[in-house]
């Protein structure tokens, strides 16, 4: 199972490995959904949230993300796990590499 930290700060998959940032994880890991989307990282929040399994936080990182964003606002939860592609934790990842 992949930790936390590694999946919010995942950028890509190769098999079963999870590809990570890991200077972003260095430096935002400890911070929570909310205020990784206050402070921009928008995908890292939505991540933190799925992984938790708290879809009542949602709500707030789509709230962050509408005040934030210049682009046009998204309406629901959903919605915003479509633009960042991001459903679910991938129950395959086995190792990780960082980057």
């Amino acid at each position: 199972m992949i930790k936390r930290e590694d999946f919010i700060f995942t950028i890509g998959y190769s098999g079963s490995s999870a590809i990570v940032d890991s200077s972003l994880k260095k430096k935002f890991g400890s911070l929570d959904s909310e205020e990784l989307a206050k402070k921009g990282l928008f995908k890292a929040a939505l991540c933190s949230v799925i992984f938790a399994n708290r879809e009542s936080e949602l709500d707030k990182v789509l709230a962050i993300y509408n005040s934030k964003t210049k682009e046009e606002a998204i309406s629901s939860p959903e919605e915003l796990k479509r633009k960042f592609g991001v459903f679910e934790v991938p129950a395959e990842i086995t190792r990780v590499i960082r980057i």
